[in-house]
């Protein structure tokens, strides 16, 4: 799949700058594509573009076809004519530099709505044309996201398994009701969709009119709390009485956790999904291929064995490795949507050689995280010179990690030694551009690097620190921290370790 040597940066578009409280998809993000291009960049990795929940996280998210409406760039909905000239103008000061979600999501909820009134009374043929050729088409998940959010909004949030059982469990009589009810609300999250969906169509055709792929994630399991479990509860280990979770998703117990990692997804039930050909998979991979070039499959080893642990469980100790039909699973998906399958295997963690023959199998791509090589024995995978072959994803840190700056500064002085000793030295501008420099010269053909590291941030700019529930998901860059300097310069360290891709056009 990756067939060139070429690098690329990690950054959210929640990241992006904006007037608005969150990064969205307006001039930011265009003017983002351009310093990669200029930068002689070819990737763009984002995370999960989802309506999020509690807690802000992209991989917890209502849906996982659906855009999150708090991306859509009230700017161009202006230019666009869908809301009213001057109203923008009265917009609060956003003065937090980090993502303030309640403010934003307040101000933008509001304008949104008043889109909508503009929509539907006075936008034209053309604009309404568009709208039901994009229902049409994405009818196969847009209609029960619509009802799902609608019907949760009637119950204040409330999970779909608190409604009443005939809702819960979708009895056609009860969808009618609902449907009917709530006609106007279901009417609006579509046109939500629309909005964001086209957006973030422009916004991907500009990247690649100027040569960026976008790499995208795909968590492997969804939220319990969606539409996709709500619409198609037969795909998921659930109780028949209750709704929850019979079998939740999660690690076991390791060295970095004496009691395992409790994620209380539900798991699937993979053989109701064989019984299918793996359909509701094959449209969920299709459907994220209408918004991403390049798809990370995040947990790759649950494919081939999962951790499930029982009901009322609290933490992941008692749970049990179960088997998955990955190999008949991509045999599938290949069929469906061609062999050479654009997907990187997120294949971190305890890896067994079972799950590395899955990978190599289909020829994923793995991923190498330079943070994690300089902790144990000249044996360690993600050293360099331990990379097997090119068919990997090298980077610095991922979203998971501390930055590059703030990983160094909380190293131990010996500790720091060891990262030097390797390196050779720290060269002047920094230990994140000795970082960068490493996984730009090592032999995996594509290296990714995040925006925090080129600009040189710590600690407090840290993306996500994993099992923590709050203060997470929040950075963002102000404009002017892109510059011609940082451009030139990993152009110049692209083009030194032979990363650059030369185009004819």
């Amino acid at each position: 799949m990756l067939d060139k040597r070429c690098s690329g940066i990690l950054l959210h578009p929640t990241s992006l700058p904006s007037r608005f409280g969150i990064g969205d998809l307006g001039d930011g993000a265009f003017q983002f594509i351009d310093f990669l291009a200029d930068a002689d960049q070819s990737v763009w990795q984002i995370l999960p573009l989802g309506p999020t929940g509690f807690g802000n996280s992209p991989y917890l998210c209502y849906s996982a076809l659906a855009i999150n409406p708090w991306l859509i760039s009230l700017d161009r909905l202006a230019e666009e004519g869908f809301l009213p000239p001057g109203l923008l103008d009265q917009a609060p000061p956003f003065t937090n530099p980090r993502v303030d979600y309640d403010q934003a999501i307040a101000y933008k909820s509001q304008v949104l709505k008043q889109a909508f009134a503009q929509f539907r009374t006075n936008i034209g043929p053309a604009v309404e044309q568009e709208f039901e050729e994009f229902c049409q088409a994405q009818s196969h998940w847009l209609e029960a996201y619509s009802l799902f959010m609608a019907i949760k909004e009637a119950h204040n949030g409330a999970g779909w398994h608190q409604w009443d059982k005939d809702i819960a469990w979708r009895e056609p009589e009860a969808l009618k009701v609902w449907g009917d009810r709530l006609k106007t609300e279901i009417l609006y999250h579509r046109f939500l969709q629309f909005l964001g969906f086209r957006q973030w169509q422009e916004v991907k055709a500009y990247a690649n009119q100027r040569h960026i792929a976008i790499f995208g994630d795909l968590p492997i399991y969804v939220a319990h709390d969606s539409a996709d479990v709500w619409a198609n509860p037969e795909n998921f280990c659930l109780d028949p009485e209750t709704g929850e979770a019979a079998m939740m998703a999660g690690v076991p117990p390791d060295y970095f956790s004496a009691t395992g990692q409790l994620w209380g997804n539900p798991v699937y039930d993979w053989e109701t999904l064989k019984t299918t050909g793996f359909a509701w998979w094959i449209k969920r991979f299709k459907a994220n291929l209408q918004y991403l070039d390049i798809v990370r499959i995040d947990h790759f080893r649950g494919f081939e064995s999962y951790w499930g642990v029982p009901q009322g469980e609290t933490t992941a100790e008692n749970g049990q490795w179960y088997p998955a039909p990955g190999k008949e699973f991509f045999q599938a998906l290949g069929k469906a949507l061609g062999n050479d399958l654009p997907i990187v295997a997120e294949d971190l963690g305890v890896i067994t050689p079972e799950v590395e023959a899955l990978r190599d199998e289909f020829n994923f791509p793995g991923m190498k995280v330079l943070h994690f090589a300089f902790d144990s024995d000249r044996g360690n995978p993600f050293l360099p010179f331990n990379y097997s072959n090119c068919n990997a994803v090298v980077y610095t840190g991922t979203h998971d990690n501390d930055t590059t700056v703030g990983w160094f500064e909380a190293r131990s002085e010996e500790d720091q030694q060891k990262v030097i000793n390797y390196l050779g030295c720290v060269c002047d501008e920094g230990i994140h551009w000795s970082m960068i420099r490493l996984a730009s010269s090592s032999v995996a053909t594509l290296a990714i690097f995040p925006l925090q590291d080129i600009l040189g941030l710590g600690n407090d700019c840290r993306m996500n620190l994993p099992g923590t529930a709050a203060g997470n998901w929040g950075w963002r860059y102000h404009p002017d921290q892109l510059n011609d300097w940082l451009s030139g310069h990993l152009s110049f360290i692209t083009e030194l370790y032979g990363r650059r891709i030369y185009h004819t056009d």
